[in-house]
């Protein structure tokens, strides 16, 4: 359920990739400092926005170093971080651990457990710290856990229940701008459950996992272009609370995201669902016309 608030990089000027991607190596190297390279493995698109959100906000001071990593061992290259990539990594490491967890504690997934285990020693030292959010990610995942066992088909309760998870996860610091930043984040958290969703359901349908999409894709004809318009009316809200935001820097970078990279995922799994079935009825035609010749 994570990697899709990413870049279009296609549509992004050099240097606001090279600054982004500074502030995604600052987040591996955060999260590989502060909780292992179990941590690391945690890394995502999501949490490198919200890095670049609250830079942009509230103009941390952020540290740049040049450092080599396993994912580019011959080349140095930059790692910005600062308080907030120390937050974003926290935030990380408990939304993993809650999703191993349910993972485990619903399907018995062997890879569930054995990965709670291994963040579980660091969970503890996040709760100190961030109490409220950490129950409510914790109470949140735990309740979609219980409607998709009761099979909920209300997705909008279940894609608010992420929402109220991303919204408290966006909130850093009780401002002025926490309404919005509120606003942001609960919307955007029903995005990435919803395109969650519209990605596995013809995986989910074939595994006989939870889909509350299921139903629609198999009887709707217009199912992509009802779901686009759903996932558009997220990021319109969510987009809307951003412009009200006084960010100047890195304001591209964050746009490029919000009005574009977002829709990376939806383009291509809606380009490979309709090739499949062009060619499904291509071999259906053929199959067709072999009858009539015989």
């Amino acid at each position: 359920m994570f990697g899709y608030i990413s870049i279009n990089k296609a549509e992004m000027k050099f240097k606001d990739y090279d600054m982004y991607h500074s502030y995604y190596c600052g987040l591996c190297k955060c999260l590989k400092k502060c909780y292992g390279i179990r941590g690391q493995l945690t890394l995502s698109f999501d949490m490198t926005f919200l890095v670049v959100l609250l830079t942009g906000l509230y103009e941390a001071e952020t540290k740049v170093e040049t450092v080599r990593c396993v994912a580019h061992p011959f080349e140095k290259h930059p790692a910005r971080v600062n308080e907030f990539t120390n937050y974003a990594a926290a935030m990380n490491l408990v939304l993993s651990y809650y999703k191993c967890k349910d993972d485990w504690d619903d399907e018995r997934k062997k890879k569930g457990y054995a990965a709670a285990k291994l963040l579980q020693s660091r969970i503890s030292e996040i709760e100190k710290e961030y109490p409220e959010k950490v129950q409510l990610i914790a109470s949140n995942l735990k309740k979609l856990s219980e409607f998709e066992a009761k099979n909920e088909q209300n997705i909008d309760l279940m894609a608010g229940l992420f929402g109220d998870i991303m919204a408290e996860i966006f909130v850093y610091r009780h401002d002025v701008w926490e309404v919005s930043l509120r606003k942001m984040g609960f919307f955007l958290g029903k995005f990435i459950y919803l395109m969650d969703a519209y990605e596995d359901v013809e995986k989910d349908i074939k595994s006989g996992s939870y889909n509350p999409l299921k139903e629609a894709f198999q009887s709707n004809p217009n199912f992509a272009e009802d779901c686009r318009e759903l996932l558009t009316l997220m990021m319109a809200e969510c987009s809307r609370e951003f412009e009200k935001l006084p960010i100047l820097l890195h304001a591209d970078i964050l746009r490029n995201v919000l009005y574009s990279g977002v829709w990376c995922h939806y383009t291509t799994v809606t380009s490979k669902r309709n090739e499949k079935q062009e060619n499904v009825h291509s071999d259906t035609d053929k199959s067709d016309t072999g009858d009539h010749i015989q």
